[in-house]
């Protein structure tokens, strides 16, 4: 679809109409340079509004008129079908000119429209405006096709946080508010529930202390509910796993004691999700459509990555066996999992793991990542961060990850009293598919990484 075909569909107020089609050059440019943006390498075709709601008003302009802050629903078209179009949100702030302190956060300026001459930019790169969003959470209601929602059981959210960016951004924004809160802005949207407000709320409800408990949150409810930012406890001087695991390498330091624990703490979330919201069994037919998506990645990943060609029979004898689990007679629960478990998901303070980005693997479909899986393929995620923090350090270090498997897995089997390694065939399968994922994934954004997933490929093939 075409810019110009954008305007035919009318969006918030009635100055904002034609804003969209003047806003796409610079949106062109801009969105493929930022991180959150999933359409990197293809062109960008067009855009089509979904919904456009002025936070804060933008058309105000003259001497002494301050920011605005427009929130957009956009649709981008990347192809000629639709399933190459991706729905974003978009915060964006509007001034007559940028402070210095906010130059980065320059997208441009429109040369036509509503905002012709104004300077358009990252609005939560702004505190002012980003303290506005937290007020909007502080006080539950709609505002056009945007509901702010608060949690009845958690304490009233202070106002006057100051606001900054969190660095360490992947496939969202998040804001720190005061060292007391954390918002994650959803960027690419889909329709329905989100697992990282939907997971959170069930553990909630479960007691499961492990996860810090959304606040507040905010949705949008037309044309189609989407869920666009969860708010969080923000958990002071808490390291990510991943940090603490170089940083053990670093030293040559075990890490089993940690790996040990965190193993426990899987095993509880995994054991509150599956209290808390409905499982079902691995039988003949659910096994054999995990395994046959897991041999579909695994040949768009063979075309993908022309290494992964010689290993592909070897592995697909680990999705064979996943298949043929039905034939045997036993059942597997099968129930919502974290998804994208992996060291930089567990947050360590005070001697203790919490889990957080209950989001998935962003790539994929919503619908996908809410579905149930065993949770064997959180385990398979934890186990392939090991081997990818071992790799890191020089020399290999591959005993060091070995040990932190094994201690993972026993703690595991502490708290659920199942061990993942009772299970080969799942595990097996599972870290395949991991390993085939991350292949894909660090040949297209940092190919000095591949030799990590693909040291795996070796091995899981070798099992065969």
């Amino acid at each position: 679809m075409s810019e110009a075909a954008a305007t035919r569909t009318p969006v918030g107020r009635p100055p904002l109409v034609p804003l969209l089609p003047s806003l796409a050059p610079l949106l062109r440019s801009w969105l493929p340079r930022q991180r959150w943006f999933a359409g990197k390498g293809r062109s960008i075709t067009g855009f089509s509004p979904v919904s456009a709601t002025e936070l804060l008003p933008v058309t105000a302009a003259g001497p002494g008129a301050g920011p605005g802050l427009l929130h957009l629903l956009v649709t981008v078209h990347q192809g000629a079908s639709s399933a190459s179009d991706d729905c974003y949100q978009l915060l964006l702030g509007v001034r007559d000119a940028l402070p210095p302190h906010l130059a980065p956060a320059l997208i441009g300026r429109p040369a036509a429209g509503p905002l012709a001459g104004r300077t358009v930019y990252e609005g939560l790169l702004d505190p002012r405006l980003a303290e506005l969003v937290l007020e909007r959470l502080r006080t539950p209601g709609a505002l056009g096709p945007l509901r702010f929602e608060k949690s009845a059981h958690s304490p009233a959210v202070p106002g006057g946080l100051a606001a900054r960016p969190l660095d360490a951004e992947q496939s969202n924004s998040s804001l720190v508010y005061g060292d007391e809160y954390v918002l994650k802005v959803l960027r690419r949207v889909q329709p329905g529930p989100h697992p990282d407000l939907e997971l959170p709320l069930a553990l909630a409800r479960a007691g499961c202390a492990r996860v810090p408990v959304p606040v507040a949150w905010y949705e949008a409810t037309a044309p189609h509910p989407y869920t666009l930012g969860v708010l969080q406890p923000y958990l002071r001087g808490s390291r990510d796993g991943w940090q603490l695991a170089l940083e053990a390498l670093a030293a040559g330091r075990s890490f089993t004691a940690e790996a040990r624990a965190l193993g426990r703490v899987t095993a509880e979330v995994h054991t509150a999700l599956a209290a808390e919201l409905p499982t079902v069994a691995l039988d003949r037919a659910r096994a054999e459509r995990l395994a046959a998506a897991m041999a579909r990645r695994l040949d768009e990943a063979a075309h993908a990555v022309p290494g992964l060609l010689p290993y592909a029979p070897r592995l697909r004898t680990a999705f064979d066996a996943l298949a043929g689990l039905g034939d045997t007679g036993r059942r597997w629960r099968v129930q919502r999992v974290h998804g994208d478990l992996h060291l930089g998901q567990a947050l360590y303070a005070d001697r203790d793991w919490s889990v957080i980005d209950f989001e998935g693997e962003p790539a994929r479909p919503l619908a996908e990542r809410r579905r149930p899986q065993p949770p064997v393929r959180d385990v398979a995620g934890i186990l392939r961060s090991f081997d990818y923090a071992a790799r890191t350090h020089r020399p290999w270090n591959p005993s060091w990850a070995e040990r932190c498997r094994t201690a993972y897995c026993e703690g595991y089997a502490q708290a659920a009293g199942v061990d993942p390694r009772a299970e080969p065939e799942l595990l097996r399968a599972y870290e395949t598919d991991k390993a085939v994922y991350e292949v894909v994934y660090e040949a297209r954004h940092r190919p000095d990484w591949l030799p990590v997933p693909m040291a795996a490929i070796d091995r899981l093939a070798a099992a065969a």
